[in-house]
């Protein structure tokens, strides 16, 4: 049985929806525990954020998912993928993915070269890239499986710095995340973000 979508109207039949669903994958964490308390790792067509003060272990993670997210699944029903990684605070390390590659006993060249890294220097900058983000995702479908963004807030807030631009900052953050959320759905594509927890 067909389902019914409908016209340009936007609204597509549960069925549908459902059909969508099915294709959702989660990227493992490297870690049990943690896949455990997110229910299985970090899902496709969503937004995971971690966040947390400086140095507790959130880029370590992003460097992890840079390479777990390029392991097929026991079950097979995740076949592993390219990422990308965006740098808003000079943060990225290959040579960890070097050490990360050995514990999980993959070949150090392949997983770095399956990683694309790029590099943001403003807020305007980190939404530019997105534009570039949904290109690659769409030249090559279903090959990338994971986007990372480290830090989401860093130049928003060097951007928008004082008490007085704070509802512009949010709101220019709003436009992102949902510009995220809408790749993350388009692509079927696992986002995970940090974020550092400040006084602000």
């Amino acid at each position: 049985v067909a389902a019914k979508v409908s016209g340009g109207d936007g609204f597509v039949t549960a069925l549908v929806v459902l059909e969508r669903r099915r294709h959702i994958f989660r990227v493992s964490t490297g870690s049990g525990e943690l896949d455990s308390l997110l229910g299985g790792g970090i899902e496709s067509m969503a937004i995971t954020e971690v966040f947390g003060e400086f140095r507790t272990g959130k880029t370590q993670l992003a460097h992890t998912l840079c390479v777990t997210a390029q392991i097929p699944n026991d079950a097979g029903t995740y076949t592993g993928g390219k990422v990308i990684f965006v740098d808003t605070e000079n943060t990225f390390r290959p040579d960890r993915l070097r050490g990360i590659a050995d514990r999980f006993n993959l070949e150090q060249e392949a997983v770095l070269e399956n990683v694309l890294y790029t590099r943001a220097f403003t807020s305007e900058h980190q939404f530019e890239i997105l534009d570039h983000v949904a290109a690659q995702f769409h030249e090559e479908p279903g090959i990338f499986k994971l986007l990372i963004i480290d830090s989401i807030m860093a130049l928003f807030r060097v951007d928008f710095s004082g008490r007085g631009e704070l509802a512009d900052r949010q709101q220019r953050l709003a436009q992102y995340l949902s510009r995220l959320q809408k790749i993350s759905e388009e692509y079927n594509v696992s986002v995970y973000i940090t974020n550092q927890m400040t006084a602000d």
